[in-house]
């Protein structure tokens, strides 16, 4: 186990990015197709495709799914892994075409500083594209890489983060997540997370909790203050188990795992964010109903408030001017 999210086998990521530009994209293919639902909590999600996840919608497996910075324009992203996937002789045959199913979220990265000037057409469909191409299993980086290059927070950078686990019968379950909130990952100005109690071998600092929580620690911190714009902010989370689960059960699971990001982000599912949760079952091992569902959807709640603290744990800040510090610049030791 790398404590990663492509620790459930059959799951691949790729990150592409362009650090000029301040923005990436992540993609995750999966080797099979897969049962897929969602759940949005925040005010102003960007998203593509996610309708078909719904229960009682007719798609009922996908087979890839792309996180990207662009807010909108990173929507092109999925467009870009399709290709791919289609070349590759991936998705649902209708006559001589193949049709991949690539939903997609994106994040708010616009104002980071970065050259936005790409011209008639956006970067971000050919992000898509590379990102799916260079999806492998195994590990892969953490951080300011991928769609979490110009992911930041309320007060430090954020970034792409994993961790995964596995429940006392033996299913797995992993989170990848790209920590752009509008709130802040670290109680007060740090430089304690909000999701220590769920820390596992020190993934992110092994910090803990204050000796005792002050009235200005509980005060909140939000991204641009006064000056917020709608989708300037948004957690992205794709939750994977092994498990055999309905696209119900998977919409479930997703509507549990949003508990992650309020243990890692306060204040969180803002009407200035745009937080969504992917939750997708690989099918491999049969599930013994309601109580494995229980342990399921805690530990699944459980690693995306991880994942969120690892990708600010593992961030670097952004060269340039005005950008938010790392974690680690502020308090490495």
């Amino acid at each position: 186990m790398n404590n990663l999210l492509t620790d459930i086998e059959g799951v691949r990521v790729g990150h592409v990015e362009d650090r000029s530009l301040g923005s990436g994209t992540t993609a995750v293919i999966f080797d099979e197709p897969v049962v897929a639902s969602m759940d949005a909590r925040g005010g102003g999600p960007g998203t593509r495709d996610t309708t078909l996840l719904e229960p009682g919608y007719t798609v009922e497996a996908i087979h890839g799914l792309t996180l990207s910075g662009g807010s909108a324009f990173g929507l092109d992203a999925g467009g870009g892994a399709m290709a791919w996937l289609a070349e590759q002789g991936r998705g649902f045959p209708m006559g001589p075409v193949r049709v991949p199913i690539v939903p997609g979220a994106v994040i708010f990265d616009l104002l980071n500083g970065g050259n936005k000037d790409w011209g008639r057409f956006s970067p971000y469909r050919d992000f898509g594209y590379a990102a799916a191409a260079a999806a492998r299993d195994g590990v892969f980086a953490l951080g300011s890489v991928g769609a979490g290059l110009g992911a930041t927070t309320a007060n430090l950078k954020g970034g792409v983060g994993s961790a995964s686990a596995t429940t006392s019968r033996g299913v797995q379950v992993g989170a990848l997540a790209v920590a752009n909130a509008a709130g802040s990952v670290v109680v007060g100005d740090g430089p304690w997370f909000w999701a220590a109690p769920f820390e596992l071998n020190g993934e992110f600092g092994g910090r803990g909790q204050p000796a005792s929580f002050t009235a200005d620690m509980h005060a909140p911190r939000l991204k641009g203050g006064p000056r917020a714009t709608p989708l300037q902010n948004t957690t992205l989370a794709v939750v994977v188990t092994d498990a055999q689960l309905t696209k119900a059960a998977a919409r479930r699971l997703a509507v549990v795992a949003q508990v992650g990001l309020a243990r890692a982000i306060n204040p969180v599912h803002a009407p200035l964010d745009g937080d969504v949760v992917f939750a997708v079952a690989t099918g491999k091992k049969p599930i013994d109903g309601p109580v494995d569902m229980n342990e399921l959807g805690m530990l699944a709640a459980n690693v995306v408030a991880r994942a969120i603290a690892r990708g600010v744990y593992e961030a670097t800040a952004l060269p340039f001017p005005g950008s938010l510090p790392a974690w680690k610049d502020r308090f490495a030791r």
